[in-house]
């Protein structure tokens, strides 16, 4: 099937929302919609779209860019040192802070 042909077959079979962001693209704005191959296969064209979805020009190319970073953000690896975490706990003397006016609070009223 042709790329032309898989559109047209994809605009009939499936609704003109996009699937990620769900707006609408009726009319004119039916040219911002594309064809997403689930499977990033463009071969793979099933008669009954089951591998396609309808994304808007800005979810397809956020869909593509998530796959190109991953190839270039390093994999988990169990074995590699984790980094320092941060030790401030900002809510350490939340329950003194929030105790009643007149309570003695710890402070030296000295």
């Amino acid at each position: 099937m042709k790329k032309i042909e898989y559109r047209e077959r994809a605009l009939k079979i499936l609704p003109w929302v996009c699937a990620k962001c769900g707006r609408d693209f009726p009319g004119k704005k039916l040219r911002q919609l594309t064809v997403h191959h689930k499977d990033h296969n463009y071969m793979n064209n099933p008669p009954d779209g089951s591998n396609w979805e309808l994304l808007c020009i800005y979810c397809h190319d956020n869909e593509h860019s998530r796959s190109l970073d991953a190839e270039w953000l390093p994999a988990q690896d169990p074995g590699i040192e984790k980094t320092a975490t941060a030790k401030h706990t900002p809510f350490a003397d939340l329950k003194k802070l929030l105790s009643e006016p007149g309570e003695d609070n710890g402070k030296d009223k000295g």
